[in-house]
């Protein structure tokens, strides 16, 4: 295309730059940067472009599943890991001296003493910072003669157990098997009832539960209760008192204090329980009703 001389200069029309074709806001330095529309940064913005296809999903999960694998292959390797842990914390604390050496059990009579040394379960020797307290109160508390439980560590080398036994309330006879029963009238596993020839014997099905309530009666009255061979539940409703010389006291099914009171009073002024009797019936409320014995 021709030159065009225009004031006396020369200018290429082709070359001019048309006006209106560069980007608003350039600077004549190259393109400018793209604007983010809206005002959405450009990570949130890559976040809306995620493939969220089906395809995409299932090898979601199964990337998550073989995670999960992974880590349940490796769970026995852990475990041993933690063993070898706890075994070295062990040697450590052994090696300054802190195992167990002495166990003093405190409370505990000579029958009951062996079952809870059995539930005790420890060995001489074995790290004492390791030992599970809680878990040996249960144990000992799990023994029949026991009724509490406390251990105590005692560093660097003891163990105290302390021990409270259920009392010893009478022999109850019933079905014809024999128990030692506690003063709530539970029998007490383990103990032989021969071993105590000086508790009173109950007899009869529910005199294990009823004998707490006369049994404090019989001993507030010693000349009575040195008498007596034997308390018969009747009809779990009240008490026959068997006496040694084969004598027999008939006892109310209520107001049995009140009884035993008259009765008391009586044998004080006539010495009644020395003189032989076969039977005193009691059973009506202010009445003594007595049967001699071939002897009297």
């Amino acid at each position: 295309m021709p030159a065009v001389v225009r004031g006396g200069r020369r200018a290429n029309v082709a070359s001019a730059p048309k006006r209106g074709n560069a980007p608003k806001g350039s600077s004549g330095r190259g393109r400018a940067a793209p604007r983010n529309v809206g005002g959405v940064p450009g990570k949130m913005a890559a976040l809306g472009r995620l493939d969220l296809s089906p395809r995409a999903v299932v090898l979601s999960i199964c990337a998550g599943v073989a995670v999960l694998a992974l880590v349940l292959a490796t769970g026995a390797r852990a475990d041993r890991i933690g063993q070898s842990f706890h075994q070295g914390v062990d040697e450590v604390t052994t090696g300054m001296g802190l195992s167990l050496r002495r166990v003093h059990i405190t409370g505990a009579s000579a029958e009951a003493e062996p079952a809870i040394q059995r539930a005790l379960d420890v060995r001489s020797g074995q790290p004492i910072t390791s030992i599970d307290l809680a878990a040996l109160q249960t144990s000992v508390q799990a023994v029949g003669w026991v009724r509490e439980a406390r251990v105590v560590r005692l560093l660097p080398d003891t163990l105290i157990v302390e021990v409270k036994e259920h009392d010893r309330l009478a022999v109850w006879q019933t079905g014809g098997r024999v128990f030692v029963i506690d003063g709530e009238g539970r029998a007490i596993r383990g103990a032989d009832p021969g071993r105590y020839p000086k508790l009173p014997l109950v007899v009869g099905v529910g005199a294990d539960k009823a004998a707490r309530d006369i049994l404090p009666l019989l001993r507030e009255r010693p000349r009575l209760m040195s008498r007596i061979d034997a308390l018969v539940r009747v009809d779990e409703r009240r008490w026959d008192l068997r006496l040694r010389d084969g004598g027999l006291i008939q006892l109310p099914a209520v107001k049995q204090e009140a009884a035993l009171i008259q009765l008391d009073a009586l044998d004080q002024r006539e010495r009644l329980l020395e003189l032989g009797f076969a039977r005193i019936d009691l059973r009506t409320e202010g009445q003594v009703a007595v049967r001699p014995g071939a002897g009297a």
